[in-house]
């Protein structure tokens, strides 16, 4: 599934093309994955808005329209917005198709449609969940303070908090792997063991490890358009997830993995005592 450094891809991709854009036509080819309101009223709502920006919520992406009103997006396992000129042949899964004023068009295409769309007006409340979220991991307020302050007194492993959406914005199975790796702790270690100097590394690998896999995914919008943003560039550089029984890239020592609330999790017994 994309996580954070993929969806922010997506995000640096599409944003300039979709920029100061107005929507002159929204078609719904499949309505499962409109969650909210009616198709009926999710076309009328969008059409004639103009985008104002394209941001990013954690694993959601949002359109951000001049009246105020916005349009969340979560691509679940298998979706992707692409941009196309109308003339473009429509891909089969291609669920939505958004028009814009420069003649071309914003398609979210889904082979398994599980992703989602919600629709809201100015001060309606957003029930995509993407209110609910934690800090974002580039917050300033992301410190040793705040996750402390959070999980201190839990007895859950550390991955499980990095999973917490509500915690941290944005972390998935991935990235909990290859930060919890460079900050030297094991994934499931309990919260209410981690020290003073272990809350600090955790708040300054976070932002890093993350900011790390965003530049190393970058590309152009010409080859994002090619892979429909599933090259994901970053996957040579993973130092530990799936790479179980291989050697650790810093000790030599083979890794380890273990299965922590239903995920799989790779760790090096030595390097994250």
């Amino acid at each position: 599934m994309p996580e954070l450094p993929e969806v922010e891809t997506v995000r640096r991709v599409l944003e300039p093309h979709l920029s100061n854009k107005k929507i002159t036509e929204v078609r719904i080819h499949n309505a499962q994955v409109i969650a909210s309101p009616s198709p009926e009223q999710f076309i009328a709502g969008v059409t004639g808005q103009s985008i104002a920006a394209f941001t990013r919520r954690g694993k959601y992406l949002q359109l951000l329209f001049e009246s105020g009103d916005h349009l969340t997006i979560h691509l679940r396992m298998t979706g992707c917005n692409t941009i196309e000129r109308q003339t473009a042949p429509t891909e089969k899964h291609t669920h939505v198709v958004i028009a814009l004023d420069d003649g071309s068009q914003m398609r979210y295409e889904d082979v398994r449609r599980l992703g989602k769309m919600w629709f809201a007006r100015s001060g309606e409340e957003d029930i995509s969940g993407a209110n609910q979220l934690g800090i974002e991991p580039f917050d300033g307020a992301l410190n040793a303070a705040y996750l402390r302050g959070k999980c201190q007194n839990s007895r859950k492993p550390v991955k499980t908090m990095l999973l917490d959406q509500s915690i941290v914005a944005g972390i998935g199975n991935i990235y909990s792997d290859e930060i919890l790796f460079a900050a030297h702790i094991r994934p499931d270690r309990p919260c209410n063991t981690l020290t003073d100097s272990d809350f600090e590394r955790l708040a300054a690998t976070i932002p890093e490890r993350l900011n790390y896999f965003i530049e190393k995914n970058a590309m152009s919008f010409e080859e994002y358009t090619i892979s429909k943003g599933k090259d994901y560039r970053n996957t040579p550089f993973l130092c530990v997830y799936g790479k179980g029984g291989e050697p650790c890239p810093i000790c030599g020592e083979t890794l380890q993995r273990i299965i922590i609330g239903g995920r799989s999790s790779v760790f090096c017994q030595n390097c994250q005592k």
